[in-house]
């Protein structure tokens, strides 16, 4: 609790004048890093009061609360002065003193010594703050929201404690609850599969087969039969009947990603079938399908010049949900990062990495500048790239964290895109030359995601430019034959034939393993 000394210096003077010129919103501090490891996303979200009088934080004040029950609690850490940090409003800016001989401060990537002045802009973004040695906050303004995340939707997969959070949580439970189909929006990387998944595993159909289908990776030509199947005889090599997606996701959900990416042609017939519930394989009669659609995409599909069909957006559209980039609810970066850290640890054997409230004080510090350099970077690839960078700190730290060269020269580099640098712009893929793409390609080793992000282009353009180009192909098109000779050419080194074929060696692995399943 704040003590007499500091009771009248307190945050909600701040609140108040900000939530009267911002309509309702308030000035948020999150723990995104903290020795005792359960208090990470646990904030100060303070009551409203009038007056102008600043207010202090330090290792006593303000109390910060969480989840689940948790009683509230100052930071309470040794290395953190009592009064470290005294804020001011002025106007439309926030004033930062650091006390004379108070502990360490930085805010994002710069010392503070004295006094700093911050404008809204920037504290709408979040500004990182690490006290001490061992405390990472980020300070924002943010929609004001309860502390505790709504009942609803509260099983759902989906992590972190933010209001945005909440609400996508809440979205889904009543999605759930419906049969509607579903269209999914959000940038690469922000969860769509693993919302469509959360749906399916909450609704009456969950006990039937979900299917997943990449539309951006099926060739146009041969999306009406993957997608409805193909009678025996419909064309030359057809020796037998063959289901496509919607027959095989009978009784169960189809998730359709990247649904944006849907070829012209295939589109009208889409749209039959989620209308009648009714689909024709090719050379087969007209039957009747019990599916419920998901579908998903990063494509504007409203833009102009769009091909996609206004009538078919709106059917696939009856419920959407859509997510919110990392960098909009970066206050659960310290959530994510723990979870992703703790997953990894754990498939590895290494639980003893992570540190807790007994770890040595270097080996806190180490982790503290970790968790701030996550925070203090943007995330163009958003969750996904967040728990593939996790992963990587686990397989390259022994005692203490190590962030790899590849992690220092994407998040550390000049240029690269930090909390400061406002979203980041997409190009088309006709603004990329030849020698640029082949450069992406070969330096991620032909991973369309890691290609995308680099080039700053949607996955759908990479798998485009990829099907029209003559030196690249995708592990899916190659026929069983040749794949069976370079296995025996390369004693099954499959790492080896990727880099022959110039695929994704972990899409070359899924297709191998659909090959051996279907010839057992």
């Amino acid at each position: 609790m704040l003590t007499p000394t500091d009771s009248d210096v307190t945050l909600p003077s701040i609140i108040a004048s900000m939530a009267n010129q911002y309509g309702g919103q308030e000035l948020v501090l999150t723990i995104v890093f903290h020795p005792d490891t359960c208090r990470i996303g646990q904030r100060a979200v303070v009551p409203q009061q009038s007056g102008n009088a600043p207010w202090i934080l330090g290792r006593r004040s303000p109390d910060f609360h969480g989840a689940d029950g948790q009683s509230p609690a100052p930071l309470n850490d040794p290395y953190v002065s009592r009064r470290a940090l005294q804020f001011t409003l002025k106007g439309k800016r926030l004033v930062i003193h650091r006390f004379r001989a108070a502990s360490r401060c930085r805010l994002g990537a710069a010392e503070l010594y004295e006094t700093e002045e911050v404008d809204w802009q920037r504290l709408r973004t979040g500004l990182p703050l690490l006290l001490g040695h061992s405390i990472v906050l980020l300070l924002r303004v943010a929609h004001r929201c309860e502390l505790s995340a709504p009942a609803a939707g509260k099983n759902c997969p989906l992590r972190g404690g933010s209001a945005c959070m909440a609400a996508v949580r809440e979205q889904v439970a009543r999605a759930a609850d419906s049969d509607l189909d579903v269209l999914i929006r959000g940038e690469t990387g922000t969860g769509k599969e693993l919302v469509a998944s959360a749906i399916h595993c909450a609704s009456r159909r969950a006990h039937h087969p979900m299917v997943s289908v990449n539309m951006a990776a099926i060739p146009s030509e041969l999306a009406a039969s993957a997608l409805f199947g193909s009678a025996r005889g419909a064309f030359t090599g057809a020796n037998q009947a063959v289901a496509g997606y919607f027959e095989q996701a009978q009784g169960g959900t189809l998730f359709l990603d990247e649904i944006g990416d849907a070829a012209l042609e295939v589109q009208p017939q889409l749209l039959r079938a989620l209308q009648e519930r009714e689909i024709q394989a090719v050379g087969g009669p007209i039957r009747r399908v019990d599916v419920r659609i998901i579908s998903a995409t990063d494509a504007p599909l409203d833009s102009q010049g769009s091909d996609f069909k206004a009538a078919l957006r709106h059917r696939l559209g009856a419920c959407e949900i859509l997510l919110p980039p990392l960098r909009e609810h970066p206050e659960d970066i310290g959530e994510l990062l723990l979870y992703f850290l703790r997953s990894s640890a754990g498939e590895e054997g290494r639980h003893d990495l992570l540190p807790d409230a007994h770890s040595a004080a270097p080996d806190i510090a180490a982790w503290a500048v970790l968790f701030l350099a996550f925070l203090s970077y943007q995330w163009p690839g958003n969750v996904r790239e967040l728990a593939n960078y996790a992963r990587q700190v686990v397989l390259s730290s022994e005692r203490t964290p190590v962030m790899n060269d590849t992690l220092r020269s994407a998040m550390l580099a000049p240029g690269s895109p930090s909390t400061f640098c406002g979203r980041v712009k997409r190009r088309s893929m006709q603004e990329v030359d030849e020698e640029t793409f082949n450069q992406a390609m070969d330096s991620n080793n032909f991973e369309v995601l890691k290609v995308a992000q680099q080039l700053a282009v949607s996955r759908a353009a990479v798998y485009r430019r990829i099907e029209a180009s003559p030196r690249y192909c995708l592990a899916s098109e190659i026929p069983p034959q040749q794949l069976q000779h370079l296995m025996d050419k390369h004693a099954g080194d499959s790492a080896s034939i990727a880099r022959e074929l110039r695929v994704s060696h972990k899409s070359l692995r899924n297709r191998l393993r659909k090959l051996a399943g279907a010839q057992r």
